[in-house]
C-alpha cells in the first residue's frame, strides 16, 4: 500500500529531485501517470547518470513553494520501445516536454532510439524515507516586553484656523 502523502504528490508532482545509488540528487522534469512518475533521459534531454541500469532510486518531491514534501523511495523500470506501456505513455510524456523541437510523433521516435523512458513507481513496500516533521501547535511567539512607545503626534492641519475677533 502506498503512502497516502507519496500519492498525493506524486499526482501533483513536475519536477523530481532523483538520486541514483546515493549520488547527487538532480531536478528531472517528470509526468505523473496512473501513481508513477515517468522520466526520460539520454542524449538531448536531461541527464542522470545511472538511472538507466537502476533498479531502485531515491525520490524527493517538493511543494508550490519549495518545501520538501516526501522522500520515498522508488522502484525504477525502463520502459521499452514498442512496447503497448510505451505506445500509450511516451505520446503523453512527449505532449509535456517544453520547448519540444518539433511534434510530438518525431520527439518520440527520436527518444525510441536516442533516450530512456524510465517509470518511477513507489517500492513495493511502501518505505518513505523521510517526511517533514510538523509541529502539533503553533510556533508563534508572544510580542516582547518593550520600553518603546508612539510619540503622540498633534493631528496635520493644512492651514491655521483662527477665531472670531
Amino acid at each position: 500500500m502506498t503512502d497516502p502523502v507519496v500519492e498525493e504528490a506524486i499526482k501533483k508532482a513536475a519536477v523530481a529531485w532523483v538520486s541514483v545509488d546515493g549520488g547527487q540528487p538532480r531536478g528531472l522534469w517528470c509526468v505523473p501517470i496512473e501513481g508513477a512518475l515517468y522520466v526520460i533521459s539520454g542524449i538531448g534531454e536531461q541527464r542522470l547518470p545511472g538511472l538507466a541500469g537502476a533498479t531502485t532510486a531515491e525520490v524527493t518531491l517538493r511543494g508550490d513553494h519549495g518545501g520538501r514534501i516526501v522522500t520515498w523511495t522508488a522502484d525504477v523500470r525502463r520502459v521499452q520501445p514498442g512496447d503497448d506501456e510505451w505506445n500509450t505513455v511516451a505520446p503523453q510524456v512527449g505532449g509535456k516536454r517544453l520547448n519540444a523541437p518539433g511534434p510530438t510523433e518525431q520527439l518520440v521516435e527520436r527518444w525510441a532510439m536516442d533516450c530512456t523512458l524510465s517509470c518511477l513507481s513507489p517500492a513495493a513496500d511502501g518505505a518513505v524515507v523521510t517526511r517533514p516533521d510538523l509541529p502539533d501547535a503553533s510556533l508563534a511567539e508572544p510580542p516582547r516586553e518593550t520600553p518603546a512607545a508612539r510619540p503622540t503626534r498633534k493631528p496635520f492641519r493644512l492651514h491655521k484656523v483662527r477665531g472670531k475677533r
